[in-house]
């Protein structure tokens, strides 16, 4: 069990996801994630001095959770295959990511589009989100190789940019949209054009 004010700060960072996706980024105040986590006054400019650390605070939560969420599928995903199938497999992975992803965390991942809009007008953030991003892709690369993937480092920036394409288009339209169906084919080009840009 986390110490509690790590379960504090996570609270309050989920309070802003919330906020985010009712008000934008502009109904993400100390006082209204209070409120919202039903804490004392005070309680997110204890944990958070200024909005901009707020807000970089509830982008590391989004992307904390996704590596969550990659590992979870990892460890109760299919045993290793033989190598010749890793695009398959690859494709599994991401299908079932983009599922979950606009589908039951559809919120977390219309907060931190409203986060990376709003990075355009503040450096700051910008810079916390594009360390929290190259984070990311360096987590990718172990996430394959736990997986047992054969992906080449080199598909990574690719495979990054068509994930958050496709999630993006999937998040803020319909969400009857989001179904196996729909999402397979999306899966299959992110892989193989992530594949492409690494001439494998």
């Amino acid at each position: 069990m986390p110490p509690p004010n790590q379960q504090r700060r996570d609270l309050l960072a989920d309070a802003a996801i919330e906020l985010l996706v009712e008000s934008g980024v502009h109904g993400v105040t100390h006082r209204a994630v209070d409120q919202r986590a039903g804490l004392p006054a005070g309680t997110a400019s204890n944990y958070f001095r200024s909005r901009e650390a707020l807000l970089v605070a509830t982008a590391r939560r989004v992307v904390e959770q996704h590596q969550a969420d990659m590992a979870a599928a990892i460890e109760h995903g299919p045993h290793r295959r033989p190598a010749g199938d890793d695009r398959e497999r690859a494709i599994e992975l991401i299908a079932g990511s983009l599922l979950l992803a606009a589908g039951p965390h559809r919120n977390r991942y219309l907060a931190i589009f409203e986060l990376r809009l709003e990075s355009l007008r503040r450096p700051a953030l910008a810079v916390a989100i594009d360390e929290l991003m190259a984070a990311m892709a360096a987590f990718t690369g172990g996430h394959h190789a736990e997986a047992g993937l054969a992906i080449p480092p080199a598909a990574i920036p690719a495979l990054l940019v068509l994930y958050g394409g496709a999630l993006f288009a999937l998040v803020t339209g319909s969400a009857e949209q989001v179904t196996p169906e729909a999402i397979r084919p999306l899966a299959v080009a992110i892989v193989d054009g992530g594949l492409a840009s690494a001439g494998a």
